[in-house]
């Protein structure tokens, strides 16, 4: 009995193993996911969409399946975004979806990730269409941010394309020159001696 009781758990334990194989811990779930490569590197979120309610409304009915019944990223992601199937991107964590620039984005709807059950879309969905579903994915954990290419980063989608506030604008603090760290104090400059030596 004792044997068929530890024969029990250590197949458990096994199949926990197995299952959380397919989690969101792959080398890309846990560090940052690798560049886009050349063919999408220097593709990005058309100008506007990022705001434009009728896109992300029509990345929704995608998302869900409603435009094309061979596209349901709800059947995976959820319809809130949070995974209803393992290894699902949990698109609701916005400190991890943060790590992901639009073209990384695009890439993985576009070609999918290999390793992984995320299949590519591009043969289902033009180009315009990856884009709608990406600008409304990122409502769940980056609600009212844009990806700024300049800046290289997720910022709030009235801040995209703005430069940033030139130095010595009234009533904003100087930015520090260099690294941020305080300069090396000088040593001191010895004043000549009077009258020899």
């Amino acid at each position: 009995m004792k044997i068929k009781s530890l024969a029990v758990v250590a197949l458990m334990g096994f199949a926990g193993l197995l299952l959380s194989g397919c989690g969101d811990d792959t080398p890309e779930s846990t560090g940052p996911p690798p560049p886009a490569p050349a063919e999408y590197a220097d593709k990005h979120m058309p100008a506007g969409w990022w705001a434009d309610e009728k896109i992300i409304a029509e990345g929704k009915e995608i998302f869900e399946g409603v435009k094309n019944i061979d596209v349901n990223c709800a059947s995976c992601h959820g319809k809130d975004g949070k995974p209803v199937k393992a290894g699902a991107r949990d698109f609701r964590k916005g400190e991890r979806m943060k790590l992901y620039s639009d073209s990384v984005w695009l890439w993985r709807i576009s070609e999918g990730v290999p390793n992984t059950k995320m299949k590519a879309w591009k043969s289902k969905l033009s180009e315009d269409d990856r884009w709608k579903v990406m600008a409304y994915e990122r409502t769940f954990g980056l609600p009212g941010m844009g990806y700024d290419v300049a800046k290289k980063d997720w910022v709030p989608v009235a801040e995209i394309g703005k430069a940033a506030p030139a130095a010595g604008a009234p009533g904003e603090a100087k930015p520090a020159a260099g690294d941020g760290k305080a300069p090396a104090a000088t040593p001191a400059k010895e004043e000549p001696k009077k009258g020899g030596k």
